[in-house]
């Protein structure tokens, strides 16, 4: 591990934290499609296969219910697999094994099996790729008891939360915005972030809180500067684990701002979003000076490339919430 602060980009962070991991744990292996010779579609395990052998990182069959199957009998038997699912839309092949095995063993076995599996799942859009390359998975995951659900937002984040993941336990669904992968950022290998499982505040403010999590928070930082110029001062919120939810930063936020914000990628029905709007409802009710808006993708199968920024919620649309939420 380095000993100093490093600039990378997000997909080399990963990398970063992929090979500290194995480097520190021999039990700590890896398993995906084309993740070893080529270094995955997206480079995150570039180079990896060479130091630590094709035993450790396993280039597996186009078969992700095989794939993560396969990681749960290695994590029985003492192993810490990392899985890598190529693409978020590629991951529902494997949702049986995920939901009905990697999330409950722990419980069915009262707790004396640990399964410390991490699946890694680039998800999100902004790439204009093509039909089952570019979704927002996350409400199945995180409404699955028995997981834990992450999403970085920045490079020093997915080093160390990635590291933090490894380590534990419990399976954890690793969620990587694709989009910010070549995103550059100062990663700090001294000193360990907060837990995975805490919110962070990314931008101070005082008018309205802003809540977001992986790619949309560069998108709420963005929207920040601009309302700035406008007098309006956002404060923004970056959840970081999407189960579960640190709830304790977005309440002492909201009860500040007396307006709140939730933006995601994914559609707005029954989401990640809807939860954390009913939640803030519930516990800041008398410090709301307006209702709880939501900002997300539209409740249709995720369009064609060239229909995407349509789709997205960008600046504009978050913006467009504020006012609203400033009006009342």
């Amino acid at each position: 591990m380095s000993d100093k602060k490093n600039t990378k980009v997000i997909a080399h962070a990963l990398n970063a934290a992929l090979a500290d991991a194995m480097e520190a744990d021999k039990k700590v292996m890896l398993l995906g499609e084309d993740i070893g010779k080529l270094g995955g579609v997206f480079r995150v395990t570039d180079k990896l296969e060479a130091r630590f052998g094709s035993a450790r990182v396993l280039d597996t069959p186009l078969a992700e219910s095989g794939i993560v199957g396969t990681a749960i009998g290695l994590a029985m038997q003492g192993w810490r697999p990392v899985v890598e699912i190529q693409f978020d839309g590629f991951v529902y092949p494997a949702f049986n094994q995920i939901v009905s095995q990697l999330a409950k063993y722990r419980s069915r076995t009262a707790g004396c099996v640990p399964l410390p599996v991490v699946i890694r799942l680039p998800y999100g859009g902004h790439i204009g790729a093509v039909e089952h390359h570019q979704e927002s998975p996350e409400a199945y995951f995180a409404h699955t008891a028995g997981l834990r659900v992450v999403a970085p937002s920045n490079s020093n984040d997915a080093y160390w939360m990635l590291r933090e993941a490894i380590e534990f336990d419990d399976p954890v669904v690793f969620m990587e915005p694709k989009a910010k992968y070549w995103q550059k950022g100062e990663v700090d290998f001294t000193a360990a972030v907060a837990s995975m499982t805490a919110s962070r505040v990314a931008k101070t403010g005082a008018d309205v809180t802003v809540i977001g999590f992986g790619a949309m928070v560069t998108t709420l930082l963005e929207a920040a500067k601009i309302a700035a110029a406008e007098g309006i001062s956002l404060e923004v919120i970056d959840i970081r684990s999407l189960s579960p939810v640190d709830y304790g930063p977005i309440f002492e936020s909201v009860r500040k701002t007396g307006r709140a914000v939730i933006a995601q990628e994914a559609p707005g029905n029954v989401s990640l979003g809807s939860e954390i709007a009913a939640s803030v409802a519930e516990n800041c009710f008398y410090s709301l000076e307006a209702p709880v808006l939501r900002v997300s993708g539209y409740d249709v199968p995720f369009p064609a490339a060239k229909l995407e920024g349509v789709y997205l919620p960008d600046t504009d649309r978050v913006l467009e919430a504020v006012d609203r939420v400033m009006s009342h």
